[in-house]
């Protein structure tokens, strides 16, 4: 739970104090069948030669039922805090509450081959017959990618789709997450889980983002200005103009409805804004979450009524404040599990100085 799988430091191990008790692994695949992978592009630098790089960039594949079940639906909801964005197929989620197929991120002018290519890959895997309409965001790297070079194929999204799996998943400055900048420092791919009871039961919700938004000078950690004490600390990547993104997926395994799940994407929103981000005009902050119960009710056809099973409205508190706290403490991972990364045309980003954090926090050695 303190480090990633390579060993990179998160949130938790700098002693940050974060509300709610996390899964055993505190990410997205604490909910059962979820399944996480990733392609990484990481390649060239110097200037800037469009078409030959530098290259970081990538693409993070999400498979709400894993790989046994990836052509199938789930329950899902969407809201969109601010649209200046993409996330394919959020439209029919809205208008019929389900999700179907793998969900991909990655940047801004790959989306397309990651959605196509999600298409081809349920084909090849006889999960798709006649129609798909699979989900797939995206958030602009163009401060150290290449983005015009279109570096993502569809062989990358098959190789980030076929390596998805359980268990601990890297984060920071991989997948669609490898190019990405959040309150001008090195941010990325970071995720978070929690455990709640409600309605009789105890249920898992886990939070997965592509963090790309805010300025340095906004961030909050654990309610405390950080961002305003390391303003100068080194520029600030990108400038003082909020032109960033984050998606965020939301997955878990209580029973809801289609209308409950956007409640619970609307509450993104709020964990979003604990870090300090304030949505600007040029931001694409777009949610989706979903629901893995119910699954024979989702697959059920047209012959008859279907019966689903639901916690009441009036117990959904625990899980609004589950997914406020699990996108929180995600993007602070996306964060904190990050080294600096130099780019195209010797763009430098920072990572976020764990040292400097703990001192204002005043926790830990710092």
């Amino acid at each position: 739970m303190l480090t990633t799988p390579s060993g990179k430091t998160r949130a938790r191990a700098l002693g940050i104090p974060f509300e709610g008790e996390p899964g055993p692994l505190n990410a997205i695949t604490d909910v059962a069948g979820v399944e996480v992978g990733y392609a990484t592009l990481i390649r060239g630098e110097r200037a800037l030669e469009v078409g030959a790089g530098p290259v970081r960039t990538g693409v993070t594949a999400i498979l709400p039922r894993g790989h046994a079940s990836a052509g199938r639906s789930v329950i899902a909801g969407m809201f969109s805090l601010n649209g200046n964005g993409e996330l394919t197929g959020s439209h029919w989620a809205a208008e019929v509450g389900r999700c179907d197929g793998p969900i991909t991120i990655t940047n801004t002018h790959s989306c397309g081959v990651a959605r196509d290519a999600s298409i081809r890959w349920l084909v090849a895997r006889g999960q798709q017959v006649g129609w798909s309409m699979p989900v797939a965001g995206e958030t602009y790297d163009g401060w150290l990618n290449d983005i015009n070079g279109f570096h993502v194929s569809e062989a990358d999204v098959f190789a980030a789709l076929d390596s998805a799996a359980g268990g601990s998943i890297e984060e920071g400055s991989v997948g669609g997450g490898t190019g990405m900048i959040a309150f001008g420092f090195k941010a990325g791919s970071g995720t978070a889980s929690r455990r709640v009871d409600a309605a009789g039961g105890t249920w898992t919700l886990g939070a997965f983002v592509q963090a790309n938004f805010g300025l340095r000078e906004q961030l909050v950690v654990a309610g405390v200005p950080v961002g305003r004490a390391l303003k100068d600390w080194t520029p600030d990547a990108r400038g003082r103009t909020e032109t960033g993104s984050i998606i965020a997926v939301v997955a878990t395994d209580a029973p809801l409805l289609p209308h409950q799940m956007q409640r619970l994407a609307r509450r993104t929103g709020l964990g979003v804004g604990r870090t300090g981000a304030t949505s600007g005009h040029g931001s694409g902050d777009i949610f989706i979450a979903i629901s893995t119960a119910n699954q024979a009710a989702v697959d059920a056809g047209p012959e008859a009524p279907i019966r689903f099973e639901a916690l009441p409205d009036a117990a959904l508190n625990p899980l609004f404040a589950a997914t406020i706290q699990a996108v929180e403490e995600a993007i602070l991972n996306a964060l904190t599990a990050n080294e600096a990364m130099t780019g195209r045309d010797d763009h430098f980003v920072p990572a976020l100085p764990h040292v400097e954090v703990q001192r204002l926090l005043g926790i830990g050695d710092g």
